[in-house]
């Protein structure tokens, strides 16, 4: 874990909401960075959801 994540980790146990809030605030604005963020399996998994949900986006347009 880098300093960032520790960080955040401790703030989350002083503040539990502040997870719930994060999360909002996420979704609201789609920073899409964070979902890069972690190790090669995290990315590799994220890149397939993402490709399937495009071709699935492609594939019901087309038909």
């Amino acid at each position: 874990m880098d300093k960032e994540d520790k960080r955040k980790i401790e703030e989350y146990k002083k503040n539990p909401m502040a997870n719930f809030a994060d999360s909002v605030n996420r979704s609201q604005i789609s920073d899409l960075s964070n979902l890069t963020k972690g190790s090669l399996l995290t990315r590799i998994i994220t890149s397939i959801v993402v490709i399937g949900i495009l071709f699935l986006i492609i594939y019901s347009t087309n038909n």
